[in-house]
């Protein structure tokens, strides 16, 4: 009798106490550096604390995003995703709870009762049955609340990856944007080109006129302006295109994209903190995603073990069953039952050790996803954070190149009217000026680009809804 005390002490123990076969989750981080490479000091303070909203100042580009977390596609799919991660869930956490059901039979039959042999025999008789039915499976070994904690480990993983969707959206709203203003600012320097090489081209005629100058002039004057003139058609259709894929990131059918500012009216922080590399772990979604699924690998090997183990089931029936279904709930009438079951295994062939051995394997694959996951982000924002220092260099030294060219063009043009140079020095300082000018628009991008990469990179939006 004592022994029977002592195992019923250690069974209810267990329930209590919550413990559950299987390892229990320990984070194993990746080796943290003290600081991102090209980051002067460590900080706490993050560009990744601001909300997508304060970070972009152009009302315009707002509107977008605030259209693309509505409408765009892949998030309202992730969405979906998240609500059936959530339901599976739900079904995982029901198997801990009793359940509850009913049953009915209405049945007529000769020499029959309810389809068992009747003690009279060769009359007809009428069957009623009803109850109410109950089961429970007793989690003694844990098993189903691994299985709950391998569900909600999922369904937090498809939160995180829809974080990651809206982040990734904003992100590309913000660079297709940018791009489209760059390809904006190309084409007025694309015509303001042209309307150089037609200047130059009118006095190359003129002086052929006047007989001061050859054909040779002219031809080459005609070429370098055809030549300009044909990429304005060009840069026109990519303007085009890029507003298509805008419009397909808001959902919407392709067409304009209304704008009221341009590439260098664009202001961004000037201060861009990157934080601790430590506490990029809890703000990238990605990198939290992955660790959700290794606490639902690391549970799913508790799932499996708890298969090794004897299966413990509670049922019960309580009803009325009568050859008339005004008497069917008379109290001669009652049907009960309660009935406990244990099954467990012998042998299965293999089966579950199979099984257990595959259930480690994809928590082995699980951990070392989310260390690579976590590698890659401290290199995007190395990455991003070097690209920001050498890009404000590169932009110093093409400002000058530009400006440079921009004296080249003016003067040459003087000494040739006045007949101290050839024709040559103005459309080779003109044909050097108009690349320099796309190379600066391209950098101004590219810096706009960095800050959006960076944001993205530190897993932007962090403490503030990213819906705005």
């Amino acid at each position: 009798m004592n022994r029977a005390r002592r195992i019923l002490c250690v069974v209810l123990s267990l329930l209590t106490a919550g413990c559950a076969v299987g390892p229990n989750y320990h984070r194993q981080a990746p080796e943290i550096p003290a600081a991102f490479r090209a980051q002067a000091a460590a900080e706490n303070a993050s560009l990744a604390d601001l909300a997508w909203y304060d970070l972009f100042k152009d009302d315009t580009l707002k509107d977008l995003v605030r259209t693309a977390l509505e409408n765009n596609y892949d998030l309202r799919i992730a969405t979906a995703r998240l609500e059936q991660a959530a339901a599976i869930a739900q079904q995982a956490r029901s198997a801990l709870i009793p359940q509850i059901g009913y049953q009915g039979i209405a049945a007529r039959g000769k020499n029959s009762f309810l389809g068992s042999p009747s003690p009279n025999l060769g009359t007809t008789n009428n069957a009623y049955f009803a109850a109410f039915t109950a089961s429970w499976e007793v989690d003694l070994w844990g098993k189903l609340r691994r299985l709950d904690e391998s569900a909600r480990a999922q369904y937090l993983a498809s939160e995180e990856g829809r974080r990651a969707v809206a982040i990734t959206l904003v992100s590309a709203v913000a660079q297709s944007y940018f791009q489209l203003l760059a390809l904006d600012e190309d084409l007025v320097i694309a015509k303001r080109t042209q309307d150089s090489f037609q200047k130059s081209l009118d006095i190359f005629t003129q002086r052929l006129e006047r007989g001061i100058a050859s054909r040779l002039e002219t031809s080459r004057g005609q070429a370098a302006l055809s030549e300009v003139a044909a990429q304005v058609p060009d840069i026109e259709g990519q303007i085009q295109i890029q507003e298509n894929e805008i419009n397909i990131l808001l959902g919407r059918a392709p067409g304009p994209v209304p704008r009221k500012s341009t590439l260098i009216q664009q202001t961004m922080p000037e201060q861009v903190p990157a934080g601790l590399p430590s506490a990029l772990l809890e703000r990238r979604p990605d990198i939290r995603q992955a660790e959700e699924f290794v606490r639902a690998a690391n549970a799913n090997v508790g799932a499996t073990i708890g298969n090794f183990l004897p299966n413990i089931s509670l049922t019960s029936l309580f009803g009325g069953v009568s050859p008339e279904l005004s008497k069917l709930t008379a109290q001669d009438n009652q049907d009960w039952s309660v009935a406990s079951t244990l099954s467990g295994p012998i042998f299965t062939g293999g089966l579950l050790t199979g099984e257990l051995r595959q259930s480690h394997a994809a928590w082995d694959e699980a951990k070392l996803n989310y260390q690579q996951t976590a590698l890659n982000a401290f290199q995007d924002v190395s990455n991003a954070l070097i690209s920001r220092v050498k890009l404000a260099e590169s932009l110093k030294e093409q400002s000058k190149s530009v400006k440079a060219y921009e004296d080249a063009v003016e003067v040459s043009l003087e000494r040739y009217v006045a007949g101290k140079a050839s024709y040559f020095e103005v459309l080779e300082a003109q044909q050097q000026l108009y690349p320099a000018e796309n190379t600066l628009v391209q950098i101004q991008l590219n810096q706009l680009l960095n800050i959006v990469q960076l944001y993205k990179a530190l897993g932007g939006g962090w403490k503030i809804p990213i819906a705005g």
